[in-house]
C-alpha cells in the first residue's frame, strides 16, 4: 500500500499524461436571442456565452440578413469573465438573420459554428 501511494505520487510529480490537465474548447453555451428562436422585437445587441473564457482579439461574429448584407454595429465586446461576447447589431428589420461566429479561447484552441435566429414582423 505504502510502495502504491509513493509510485502514484510519483507519477503525478513527473506529469505522466494521466495526470495532465484536460483543455477544453470554448464552446457556444447560448445566445441571446437563441439559436433558432423567433423574436418579437429586433435587438440591439447579440451575446453569446461560451463554456469557457474567449480572447476577443482573436474573435470574430458576423450577422447578416437574407441578401448576406452585414448587420453587426461594431466589433465584439467580452463580459463576464471573458466567457460572454457581446455584439452591438444595426437596427433590424422583421427576416432571419445569420450568425457566423469563431472564436479563440484563453488556451489558444480556436471553435467555430454559426446558426439563425428570425425577427418576426
Amino acid at each position: 500500500m505504502y510502495r502504491s501511494l509513493i509510485l502514484l505520487v510519483l507519477a503525478c510529480l513527473m506529469g505522466t499524461p494521466a495526470f495532465t490537465p484536460a483543455y477544453a474548447h470554448a464552446f457556444l453555451e447560448r445566445a441571446t436571442p437563441a439559436v433558432g428562436s423567433a423574436v418579437a422585437s429586433a435587438p440591439k445587441s447579440l451575446m453569446l456565452t461560451y463554456t469557457e473564457e474567449v480572447e476577443p482579439m482573436f474573435c470574430h461574429v458576423a450577422v447578416t440578413n437574407a441578401a448576406g448584407a452585414a448587420v453587426t454595429g461594431g466589433a465584439p465586446v467580452a463580459r463576464d469573465g471573458g466567457r460572454t461576447l457581446v455584439v452591438p447589431l444595426k437596427p433590424l428589420k422583421p427576416g432571419t438573420y445569420t450568425v457566423d461566429w469563431h472564436v479563440v479561447s484563453v488556451d489558444t484552441h480556436k471553435t467555430e459554428g454559426h446558426f439563425t435566429f428570425t425577427v418576426s414582423p
